[in-house]
């Protein structure tokens, strides 16, 4: 059995500002028509022996990630939800061990018991799907004897940004690693290039979850040790799978690199020629998506006049550019970045500095996602806020209550079931009612369409930390 392990972990800050750390780029739809997370699981897709996936995500993304999974019509056999980041070591060791301790035991013992996992991150492109399964393949009879393979991509240009590895001179297609390198400068990079035995490190493995986890066991034992009293005393919630806090929150933060790949001796890598990218910056972007033949990659409401090598990317309003080359324009509800190609590296400083001064624009869209829908903050002022809520169906808010603001409910468009204190009744269009501060209240959407209510909050307070929850189908009770 094959069962994929999806790193959904990371905040992609350099794709700011459309990737924020709530709402990270795996889970953006950025160059395909499903989000990254679901093009990942797609890449696998019928391929043989395959299991259900273990996704290994922030437990901030939980519902975001359990719904996309389930659009895209995949049942997980488990989300493991980190409390903290703690890079991809642990992510791969509580995986295996998760991915172990959920399979049906085998009568017969063997295999069925000790499947190969296929480590993914979620943020990558790879546009050769063929060539990738064909390196899987590869990778596959490798890891069947017990080698931890790791994929090294064919580098078709000298690149700084990413750390390379180095193979042995000999037969393959399945190479023992001589070593690991750090970014190199561009000299060094263009010396690896041409001497066709090095490969950029693409964070993707394949291995046993017996070999993964004896070789974590002696290399990593801090790590190993940290992950098995996590996963021991994880807990169940819905589709996920809850580390705690305390004990995953102990483990040393550290690569699977580091830990495992450069102290193994059972390392090999597969080459991989797939048209693969990590998507690590706009221009990175720019590369991965067809351009015109301006050489503009435009996606939205774009108008482009005389301007040549960009990447322009609109979500809500027109973007129109006259005269601009090689630059990044990326419009969102709230932000606007414009910036050089070459200096796209720099968008991480620009957040770092957005969270110097408290911004909310790191962290959140103004469009923010809920497990029952979403809300639009569309208007705010003294002692007033405006939102639009959208309620799927079926769905429900939990019971709540805000100690410091008012609401006003207008329904635009489906019926809402409201519980008001002890009142529950119905609104539908163009109706509206009122809860006073401190009421305990709750929104249900009871048909078979989406709920679209325009609320107006007044009081002194607005925060989104002002929420006291009593009751919640989602588990989120007492959470802010």
């Amino acid at each position: 059995m094959l069962i994929p392990v999806i790193l959904s972990g990371g905040s992609g800050t350099r794709l700011w500002p459309l990737s924020r750390e709530l709402y990270p780029k795996q889970l953006l739809p950025l160059v395909g028509k499903g989000t990254m997370l679901q093009e990942t699981l797609a890449r696998v897709a019928g391929v043989d022996g395959l299991g259900a996936p273990v996704v290994v995500c922030n437990e901030n993304h939980r519902f975001l990630v359990a719904e996309q999974v389930l659009e895209a019509g995949i049942k997980s056999q488990a989300i493991v939800l980190e409390p903290v980041g703690r890079n991809t070591a642990p992510a791969v060791a509580v995986a295996a061990m998760a991915a172990v301790a959920d399979l049906p035991q085998s009568k017969g013992g063997g295999n069925d018991n000790d499947p190969l996992l296929l480590i993914l991150p979620a943020d990558h492109v790879i546009r050769d799907v063929k060539a990738f399964r064909a390196a899987l393949e590869i990778g596959r009879k490798a890891a069947s004897e017990g080698k931890l393979v790791t994929f090294g991509v064919v580098p078709n240009k000298p690149e700084t940004g990413y750390g390379y590895i180095k193979r042995v001179n000999g037969a393959g297609p399945a190479y023992a690693i001589d070593r690991f390198v750090e970014k190199p400068d561009l000299a060094t990079a263009k010396t690896y290039v041409e001497s066709k035995e090095y490969f950029w490190n693409s964070g993707m493995f394949l291995f046993r979850a017996s070999a993964v986890l004896n070789e974590l066991r002696e290399l990593a034992p801090k790590i190993y040790e940290a992950c098995a009293q996590a996963v021991t005393a994880a807990k169940r919630d819905l589709d996920f799978t809850r580390l705690p806090s305390k004990e995953f929150g102990a483990c040393p933060s550290d690569s699977f690199d580091y830990a495992v790949m450069e102290k193994t001796k059972h390392g090999v890598v597969v080459p991989l020629d797939a048209g693969w990218s990590d998507v690590g910056s706009w221009s990175a972007l720019h590369e991965a998506i067809p351009a015109d033949g301006d050489g503009n990659v435009a996606l939205g409401d774009v108008l482009t006049a005389d301007s040549h090598g960009n990447y322009l990317h609109s979500t809500s309003r027109l973007v129109a550019a006259v005269g601009l080359q090689d630059h990044v324009v990326v419009e969102t509800k709230d932000a606007v970045l414009v910036a050089p190609k070459d200096r796209v590296q720099d968008v991480k400083e620009l957040v770092n500095l957005l969270k110097k001064q408290g911004r909310y624009e790191t962290s959140l869209h103004r469009e923010v996602f809920r497990p029952w829908g979403s809300y639009d903050s569309i208007d705010n002022g003294r002692r007033f806020q405006v939102k639009r809520l959208s309620v799927k169906p079926g769905a429900q808010m939990s019971l709540q209550l805000h100690h410091h603001r008012a609401e006003h409910w207008i329904v635009v468009e489906g019926t809402a079931r409201i519980t008001r204190g002890e009142e529950v009744f119905l609104l539908e269009e163009n109706q509206s009612t009122y809860i006073p501060l401190g009421t305990k209240h709750r929104i249900e959407n009871p048909g078979k369409i989406p709920l679209h209510i325009i609320e107006v909050q007044s009081g002194g307070y607005l925060g989104e930390d002002d929420i006291v929850r009593f009751e919640d189908r989602y588990g989120r009770e007492g959470e802010k």
